[in-house]
C-alpha cells in the first residue's frame, strides 16, 4: 500500500507539471494568434490605404501629358488677346474645368514669395532689382499643378539673387 500512495503522489506531480506545460502552451499559442491577428489587421488597413492612394493618382500620367496642351492654350490666349466668348477660350475653359473635376488644381502664383523647393523649381537666377526682392521669385516660366494635394508638376520659376 505504501507503494501505491507514492505512485499516486508521483502521478499527481506529473499531472500538475503537464497541466502547467499545457497552460503555458495555451498562453503561448494564444499570444501568437493575437499577434498574427493584429498583423493581419494592420496589413488590411495598409493595403486599403495604398489602394485609395492608387485610385486618387491613377490618371496622373494622362493628366501630366495634358498639361502642356493646357499651357499652350494659355499662351495662345495671352498672345492673341482673345475675348471670353471666342472659341479658343471656350475650349480652354471646358478642358480646364474637366481636368479640375478629376482633381487637377493649379498652384497659386508664387511671384514675390520666397522660393519653396517643395512646390517650386528654380530654373535660373537673375540679379535682384531691389534689396527686398533678394531670394524671392521674380517670374513664373511654367505653372505648377497638384493632383489631389500631390504635386505632379513643380512650378518652374526665376529667382532674384544678390
Amino acid at each position: 500500500m505504501a507503494k501505491k500512495k507514492k505512485e499516486t503522489k508521483e502521478e499527481k506531480a506529473k499531472e500538475v507539471k503537464e497541466e502547467l506545460t499545457i497552460e503555458e502552451k495555451f498562453a503561448e499559442l494564444n499570444d501568437k494568434h493575437l499577434r498574427l491577428f493584429a498583423e493581419f489587421e494592420n496589413f488590411k488597413k495598409r493595403t486599403a490605404k495604398e489602394r485609395m492612394d492608387l485610385y486618387k493618382t491613377a490618371g496622373e500620367s494622362v493628366l501630366t501629358a495634358l498639361l502642356p496642351v493646357l499651357d499652350d492654350f494659355e499662351r495662345s490666349i495671352k498672345a492673341n488677346q482673345k475675348q471670353e466668348d471666342e472659341g479658343v477660350v471656350l475650349i480652354y475653359n471646358k478642358l480646364k474645368s474637366i481636368l479640375e473635376t478629376k482633381g487637377l488644381k493649379a498652384m497659386e502664383d508664387p511671384i514675390g514669395q520666397e522660393l519653396n523647393t517643395d512646390y517650386n523649381e528654380a530654373i535660373t537666377n537673375i540679379p535682384a532689382p531691389s534689396d527686398d526682392m533678394k531670394g524671392k521669385i521674380i517670374d513664373v516660366v511654367e505653372k505648377g499643378y497638384f493632383l489631389n494635394e500631390k504635386v505632379i508638376r513643380y512650378a518652374k520659376v526665376v529667382v532674384a539673387n544678390s
